[in-house]
């Protein structure tokens, strides 16, 4: 198990060289949404994720998938197939941005993401300027609630 505290935020404009980073194409569906069960691709990767309830601090538990394991549960998803373009931007030394960009039915969301190891660093972070609203704390920026079309 691992625990996973992060904040999440729209972006009100993207960061400049955005081309230096390391850059990821991700598909990613829900076969279930309460409790979230989560199929991901990442670069040829595949994994099954199960995330606890919560908002800033939630369980999160990932397992391996072969590549026909992906496809075949792919077609059981629930809702919608997310396609997104992640970016990992390092900030201040110890934080890694994951700047997602939506493709698809999702374009133009973009979110910025950043996990941390305690509590009270995800109180103290101090976002950059180009993060806009602070959505933690809002359900409906949560992937498996954009997979069913409600944002």
């Amino acid at each position: 198990m691992n625990l996973e505290i992060e904040r999440k935020y729209l972006v009100a404009s993207l960061p400049p060289g955005l081309e230096q980073y390391p850059c990821v194409h991700i598909e990613q569906g829900y076969l279930n949404t309460d409790p979230v069960v989560r199929i991901r691709r990442a670069d040829g990767t595949c994994t099954l994720t199960y995330k606890g309830k919560g908002l800033m601090i939630r369980e999160e538990y990932n397992l391996p998938l072969s590549k026909q394991a992906f496809l075949h549960l792919r077609e059981k998803i629930d809702g919608a197939l997310i396609e997104k373009r992640r970016y990992r931007i390092p900030w201040q030394d110890r934080y890694t941005i994951e700047l997602d960009i939506f493709e698809g039915e999702l374009a133009p969301l973009q979110l910025a993401e950043v996990e941390f190891e305690t509590e009270a660093d995800a109180a103290a972070f101090l976002p950059p300027d180009w993060f806009g609203e602070d959505v933690t704390f809002s359900t409906a920026y949560h992937n498996s609630t954009l997979c069913q079309g409600q944002h």
